[in-house]
C-alpha cells in the first residue's frame, strides 16, 4: 500500500493522466449501459397492446402508441414500417431496413469507440510513463556509478518497482473497457437478431389487418383449435 501511495503522491505527473482516463471510461461505460436499458422494449408485453390498438384504432393509432414508447423497436422501427404501410409490405421492409441502419443501429454503436480508444490508449500511455521513468532511473543510476556512489545505487530500486505501476495502472483502466466493449457488440448483434423477428412481425400483422382485422385474433383461435380434446371420464366410458 505504501508503494501504491508513492507512486500516486511521487509520481503524479504520471497517475493523474491515467486516472483521468478511467474515470472518463467508467462515465461512458455507465452512459452506454443507461442508453442500453432505454432502448429495450418487453416485447411480449408489448405487442399484444400493439395487436389490440391495431385492430381496434387502424395504423394511425398504431403509429401513436409506438411513439409513446421510449424503446428504440417501437418508437423507431414499428413507427418507420408503419408510415410505409399504405405501399405494401415491400415498401415497409425497405423502410424497416434503412431505419435500423441508419438510425438504430448507429445509436447502439453510440460511445464503443470511445470506449475502445481509452482502452487502447491507456495501456500505450502507462506503458510510456514506465519507459521515461526507467529511463531516468537508470539515468540516474549511471550518474551515481560514475561518481563512485555504489553504495546509493541500491535506492533507485524502489523507483524502479514505481515505475512499474504506470504500466499495471494502464492495464487495470483497459481490462474492464475491452471486456464492456466485447459485451456491447454482443448485445448489438443480439439486438439486431430483435429487430430482423419484430420486422416479420409487424409486416405479417399489417398485412393481415388489411385483409380482415378479425385475422389478428386468428393466431389465438388456432391454438385453441390445436389443443387436444379433453379426455372422456372413466364413467363416461363405462356408460358407452
Amino acid at each position: 500500500m505504501q508503494a501504491v501511495q508513492d507512486f500516486f503522491v511521487g509520481e503524479w505527473y504520471f497517475s493523474v493522466p491515467l486516472v483521468v482516463m478511467s474515470l472518463i471510461a467508467a462515465a461512458l461505460v455507465i452512459w452506454r449501459l443507461l442508453l442500453n436499458v432505454s432502448a429495450r422494449t418487453d416485447m411480449d408485453d408489448f405487442l399484444p397492446v400493439f395487436q389490440e390498438t391495431l385492430r381496434k384504432r387502424g395504423v394511425k393509432g398504431a403509429i401513436e402508441l409506438c411513439k409513446e414508447e421510449k424503446g428504440l423497436i417501437p418508437s423507431r422501427l414499428f413507427v418507420a414500417g408503419l408510415e410505409a404501410s399504405d405501399q405494401g409490405a415491400a415498401a415497409m421492409r425497405r423502410s424497416m431496413a434503412n431505419e435500423a441502419e441508419l438510425e438504430i443501429l448507429p445509436r447502439l454503436q453510440f460511445l464503443l469507440a470511445p470506449i475502445l480508444a481509452i482502452a487502447k490508449i491507456a495501456t500505450m500511455v502507462g506503458l510510456f510513463f514506465t519507459v521515461i521513468s526507467m529511463i531516468n532511473t537508470f539515468d540516474a543510476i549511471g550518474q551515481e556509478s560514475k561518481a563512485g556512489k555504489a553504495r546509493e545505487i541500491g535506492g533507485h530500486s524502489s523507483k524502479i518497482g514505481l515505475a512499474l505501476f504506470a504500466t499495471a495502472l494502464g492495464l487495470f483502466t483497459a481490462i474492464p473497457l475491452v471486456f464492456s466493449h466485447v459485451l456491447f457488440k454482443e448485445g448489438i448483434t443480439r439486438f439486431e437478431t430483435r429487430i430482423k423477428a419484430a420486422s416479420q412481425k409487424l409486416v405479417t400483422l399489417v398485412t393481415n389487418f388489411k385483409k380482415d382485422p378479425k385475422l389478428l385474433d386468428q393466431k389465438k383461435d388456432d391454438e385453441e383449435d390445436e389443443r387436444p380434446p379433453a379426455r372422456a371420464t372413466r364413467g363416461g366410458a363405462r356408460r358407452g
